[in-house]
């Protein structure tokens, strides 16, 4: 993964010498992670946190300095999730959750896949879901040959209230058309069949 050595750090100031900016801190602190494919390597060691950060500025510093989903290899994944919480379905919070996933077709990868990420991962750093926002895990942008996935994940596949309320925000926050429709797939229906048989428990 391309970075340079700004990817790591605080924002800093670029004004006079002893002036700091004022940073806009985020309501919680969220981590970025890597996946990169190697089947020499078990899949938990090909996964890697890339840094940490809490500020709208730390977001952007981070963003403007590693590679876009577009430019990623296939079989590599990113992950922006809220710290503490590892992008895998073993995981406390993410166990008995679900996740609204999106597909697109491979000629859509350089079209809209940045785009659809980008408004991803604002709409969770900025909190865009209301009372439901703790209930939003994370979320995965997958790079494959057949096509990439977004998907945006929650703690609680079994409450229909709040998977709903946060399946309409993210569907209006991507821009989608109402006649687009994302489904929502658990966990636990995802890990014992293949992505394709696995049941949508929820539409918008």
């Amino acid at each position: 993964m391309a970075t340079n050595s700004a990817w790591g750090k605080k924002a800093e100031s670029g004004g006079p010498v002893g002036v700091t900016l004022e940073l806009n801190p985020l309501m919680t602190s969220w981590a970025l992670w890597f996946f990169k494919n190697e089947r020499s390597r078990a899949w938990r060691e090909n996964l890697q946190m890339v840094t940490r950060f809490d500020t709208v500025e730390d977001f952007w510093a981070l963003y403007n300095n590693i590679k876009l989903p577009s430019k990623l290899s296939p079989g590599c994944d990113y992950a922006l999730f809220r710290d503490g919480i590892e992008p895998m379905w073993e995981d406390s919070s993410n166990k008995r959750g679900g996740r609204w996933l999106v597909s697109l077709a491979k000629q859509l990868r350089h079209l809209d896949l940045d785009r659809l990420w980008l408004d991803t991962m604002l709409c969770l750093i900025g909190e865009g879901f209301g009372d439901y926002g703790p209930d939003v895990c994370g979320a995965v942008v997958n790079i494959r040959t057949k096509g990439d996935k977004i998907a945006l994940w929650t703690r609680e596949a079994d409450s229909q209230a709040s998977v709903m309320h946060i399946g309409r925000v993210y569907k209006e926050c991507l821009g989608l058309s109402m006649k687009a429709t994302i489904g929502y797939q658990a966990h636990a229906d995802t890990a014992t069949k293949s992505n394709s048989l696995a049941r949508n428990k929820f539409v918008v």
